[in-house]
């Protein structure tokens, strides 16, 4: 997919133009080549320039759909993203993860394409891998200089409702893609600036969010639309020749920047690790295993530099509820870019690593080797996918857990910041509500600092404001908190997660689409694993109650309290290690409680929050007593719940241990 000069074409960048696509149509399409010749000059106060303005343009689209749009999910917890690519189709900006525009280049081409054009898709199995699921919608607009299509605009994120078998299309127990709702290929949903109403009426009549879909839409269309006019203006002030050099020089430091800052910090070799999702909502919960053979090489790369090889080989068979994710397309490229933001934690300082962008410019450091099809990352048509964010987000746990054991454990520990959560039936005056919210959780502690707390992995996604929910669902807020104890002890504590209480004023549904409820987020090199997700139902109350994970239509009684505890992150090195000062300071914030800090760092301490006392010498002979008390430890701490679903119940398997 990505060549060292313009003339060279590596065979699948170019598939054969008789081959029909799923559109049907014989078209052929480029992607992944550079747009100069190697070696072209270009000022490098222009690169600034044009790299400037490509990330203000990415930022004021995604400002306009946040001041557009309709629906709580786009609106106020920004549960979508932009992205800018060039005409190779590569992406160009780097702050976030983004969708691909591969499948639009592959069913339209470029030279047919006319200003004012947007075209729309949201088909998981059609997007080149770039769609995980039905909710996220996404919208591309072409960028055009002179009459030729020069770049893209492109906006997805996930929307409330899109049909299917339960409200907020996520079915927990889906067995095919039929189950979870509209699924559209890619489509032209504007053409020359006049909008498909056919197509947007089909979509809105799906929804039972019509009147939020389509204000969504609408806001995502015209903010992409806007997105275009300032690139063209970018192409018309530097000239097309000029700015596409820049593109170039841009991705260009990106690759070296990667393969001499974070690849070289990993040693030559191969190296194994495995992780699980727990449940796929149909069959009672196992181990899914997702594993990655790492494969450091000192060529093959860019320049004949250095590469990665990731192997997926040893990942389970595609599960029959809606865990699975189409991960092996094009060359597994959305994975890689996904993926790679876990390199950064390599980079020599915080700071340096807040510098580094993820663009195309990664794409060419990493091959990817998938399984035949038939896995959690191949599924076959028409295996669910609602779910998938358990087998992508577990992916960077174990890219993090397999770079963790060729450095050294210079990594942070495991984390799990994306769970969906929500309430639906009718409001006060007797309409339909659907609430859902995207709760974040504490990320792992590193080699140098705790872990944060409530992160979540899309930048600029929030929790929903209570003011907002509040005055718009029947419910009240009664807390919205840390949930105290549930990062991992270490040296360096895991972040803590969310505690929220919902009073229900009217009858509704729970549901859930959630993972790590058994199996915690791990610790590495002797840190411990952080408390898992779990729901209480009436809390306080005769009917309370623990929820599973995944859960469509829990019903709850106004009046009762439903409470929300998510993930704490693993921690980072032996808590007995962690200095009585931070340790005292934890039970000041309210962080630890006082028989955590026994339990789990080995300290005594009295008081009270406000007045906290530790006592030394006791706390010494303790943590003596409990170092004495230790057995052999794996590298990885999986908590409690491996256990209970691994075959052989033992603690660890074969790759925890260094």
């Amino acid at each position: 997919m990505w060549c060292n000069t313009a003339a060279t074409r590596i065979n699948h960048a170019t598939p054969d133009p008789d081959a029909p696509n799923p559109a049907g149509l014989p078209t052929a399409y480029e992607h992944g080549n550079r747009l100069t010749p190697e070696g072209t000059h270009v000022d490098p106060i222009v690169v600034e320039i044009v790299e400037g303005t490509l990330a203000s343009v990415e930022m004021e689209v995604e400002t306009a759909i946040a001041r557009t749009s309709r629906s709580p999910m786009i609106r106020d917890a920004h549960d979508f993203r932009a992205g800018i690519h060039d005409r190779q189709l590569r992406k160009l900006t780097g702050r976030s993860y983004s969708a691909l525009v591969h499948p639009i280049a592959r069913d339209f081409p470029l030279e047919e394409m006319a200003e004012g054009d947007v075209f729309f898709h949201n088909d998981v199995y059609e997007s080149e891998g770039g769609i995980g699921h039905l909710p996220d919608l996404c919208v591309t607009v072409p960028v055009f200089d002179k009459g030729e299509v020069v770049a893209f605009v492109q906006a997805f994120g996930h929307h409330d409702d899109i049909g299917g078998a339960v409200p907020g299309s996520m079915p927990s127990g889906a067995t095919t893609v039929f189950e979870e709702g509209l699924s559209v290929p890619p489509i032209k949903l504007w053409d020359k600036g006049v909008p498909n109403k056919a197509a947007l009426r089909i979509m809105t009549r799906n929804s039972r969010m019509p009147d939020s879909l389509a204000a969504d839409l609408d806001a995502e269309c015209s903010a992409c639309l806007m997105g275009a006019r300032r690139l063209s203006e970018l192409f018309q002030r530097y000239g097309r020749e000029t700015v596409e050099a820049a593109f170039d020089a841009i991705l260009d430091k990106t690759t070296e920047t990667y393969s001499r800052e974070i690849l070289s910090k990993i040693p030559t070799g191969t190296y194994v690790w495995e992780d699980y999702a727990e449940h796929d909502g149909v069959d009672e919960p196992k181990l899914h295993t997702q594993r990655i053979t790492l494969i450091k090489e000192e060529t093959g790369g860019p320049g004949n530099g250095p590469r990665l090889i990731i192997d997926f080989t040893g990942t389970a068979p595609q599960a029959k509820g809606p865990i699975n994710h189409c991960g092996d397309y094009v060359g597994g490229n959305f994975l890689k870019k996904w993926l790679a933001p876990i390199l950064r934690n390599l980079a020599d300082t915080p700071e340096r690593m807040a510098e580094l962008d993820v663009n195309e410019g990664i794409v060419p450091l990493i091959e990817m080797r998938f399984p035949p099809k038939g896995t959690l990352l191949t599924p076959i048509y028409p295996a669910p996918t609602n779910a998938r964010t358990f087998v992508i987000l577990r992916l960077l746990g174990v890219l993090a857990g397999v770079v963790a054991k060729a450095v050294d454990g210079q990594m942070p520990a495991d984390q799990e910041t994306i769970r969906y959560t929500g309430v639906y039936g009718k409001d006060m005056d007797d309409n339909d509500y659907l609430m859902r919210e995207v709760l974040g959780g504490g990320s792992g502690g590193r080699y140098y600092a705790d872990g944060e707390d409530t992160i979540h992995v899309v930048p600029d996604s929030r929790n929903l404001p209570t003011e907002f929910t509040e005055s718009r669902f029947p419910f009240i807020v009664e807390r919205l908190g840390l949930a105290v104890d549930s990062g991992g002890a270490g040296r360096y504590r895991g972040g803590l997660g969310y505690e929220k209480h919902l009073r229900m004023l009217k009858d509704a549904h729970f549901m859930s689409i959630a993972d790590r409820s058994i199996l915690a987020c791990w610790g590495v090199k002797g840190g411990k694993a952080g408390r898992p997700f779990e729901v209480t139902i009436d809390l306080g109350g005769p009917d309370e109650r623990m929820v599973d994970a995944l859960a469509d239509a829990e019903v709850v009684e106004a009046g009762q309290i439903i409470r929300i505890r998510t993930t704490g992150g693993g921690g980072w090195g032996d808590p007995l290690e962690r200095p009585y000062d931070e340790v005292e300071r934890d039970l000041r914030w309210g962080k630890v409680s006082f028989d955590g800090a026994r339990e789990s760092y080995g300290v005594v301490a009295g008081g009270t929050k406000d007045d906290v006392t530790i006592d030394a010498a006791a706390s010494d002979a303790l943590r003596a007593e409990m170092r004495s008390a230790r057995g052999e430890e794996a590298f990885f701490d999986r908590g409690p719940g491996y256990a209970r679903l691994a075959a052989d119940g033992a603690n660890a398997n074969e790759f925890d241990w260094l």
